[in-house]
């Protein structure tokens, strides 16, 4: 990819109007120091040095795409708690519209914990209860979503098995993005089986992919251009989902793009260091969906998404990427820019 056509993509990135709807997450990060071993257990003692917060999960997908638009909207739901006040105020300075947000004072806002010692993390704590939307909830973020569908280029199901995401809002918002010729892409999630029917792109890493098409798990092989059980998966995921494009992450691998009728392509991986892997998939289906939303290509969709997530696992922590270090690493990589 030329650098005028980055730049030309980038620059349409800034007028995507984009709706992401999936389960929303408080990503809490204890960082400290261990230099001694408990004395009740075999475990370390972490010394606190300091705390932060991030929007996680679906949220973690639409401060990515903030980075490079200012058009971001989400649809989810939090409770009442402390951890949807921290939550929502997260998003607010990030000024992602949240007028589709809906609070639940019986729903218990996720919060997942990691606290890490140096570069290391130690251990995550969970506090979550799978909940999913009562029909007046359904109701209304079908109502919303219609509200906002004439303004919108693309929409993002962000699917972490928490139970936002049924068949019925799928279904039902597909039919009408469809009609508007929205793009449509998904995360998805094989805990959750549902129907991705018609959609422009899917994005599971290889895991969820095996689990997703039935398949028993086979360990990578080197050349991918050789991975026989891969390909077999892609076939069976496209013919499954009805997917214009499928896109299946490989971690250090790279990626591999699938299309119906076509050789499935394979992107090399543009990581240079790997420190931490959290939310590498979210900033994938953020800037795959910008791409494809501003007209790029499939492959060249797939490479600057590629390029992204190379980025994004170099840093610790959820972490975004810019459109300088996107420009920089394709310029690291010889990506004839």
């Amino acid at each position: 990819m030329k650098r005028a056509r980055l730049e030309q993509l980038l620059q349409s990135f800034a007028d995507r109007k984009i709706l992401v709807i999936g389960d929303l997450m408080l990503d809490e990060f204890i960082w400290g120091n261990v230099r001694r071993i408990s004395p009740e257990a075999p475990v370390p003692v972490v010394e606190v040095v300091r705390e932060s917060w991030f929007p996680g999960g679906s949220a973690n997908v639409a401060r990515n795409l903030r980075e490079f638009s200012p058009h971001v909207s989400m649809l989810g739901l939090t409770g009442t708690d402390s951890h949807a006040t921290q939550l929502k105020k997260l998003l607010t300075d990030h000024h992602i519209n949240l007028d589709c947000l809906q609070e639940d004072p019986a729903y218990q806002t996720i919060v997942k914990t990691r606290i890490i010692a140096g570069h290391q993390q130690i251990v995550r704590v969970d506090r979550e209860k799978k909940t999913a939307l009562t029909p007046l909830q359904m109701d209304r973020a079908l109502r919303q979503i219609g509200e906002l569908l004439p303004s919108l280029d693309a929409i993002i199901f962000e699917d972490y098995g928490k139970g936002l995401i049924q068949q019925e809002l799928v279904d039902r918002v597909i039919d009408v993005a469809k009609e508007e010729e929205i793009v449509i892409t998904v995360d998805p999630n094989p805990h959750n089986r549902l129907a991705w029917h018609s959609v422009t792109a899917v994005t599971p890493n290889r895991s969820e992919a095996f689990a997703s098409a039935g398949r028993p798990w086979s360990e990578p092989v080197d050349p991918v251009e050789k991975d026989s059980a891969l390909f077999e998966v892609g076939r069976i995921l496209l013919e499954n989902w009805v997917t214009e494009n499928l896109l299946i992450t490989l971690g250090e691998q790279g990626m591999m793009l699938f299309r119906a009728g076509e050789q499935p392509f394979h992107i090399p991986t543009r990581a240079q260091e790997v420190y931490d892997v959290s939310g590498a998939g979210d900033t994938a289906i953020a800037l795959l969906t910008l791409a494809l939303s501003a007209g790029a290509t499939a492959a060249e969709a797939a490479d600057i998404s590629n390029h992204a997530s190379g980025i994004v696992v170099g840093k610790l922590g959820t972490a975004t990427v810019t459109p300088v270090e996107l420009i920089t690493s394709f310029e690291t990589h010889n990506a004839q820019i």
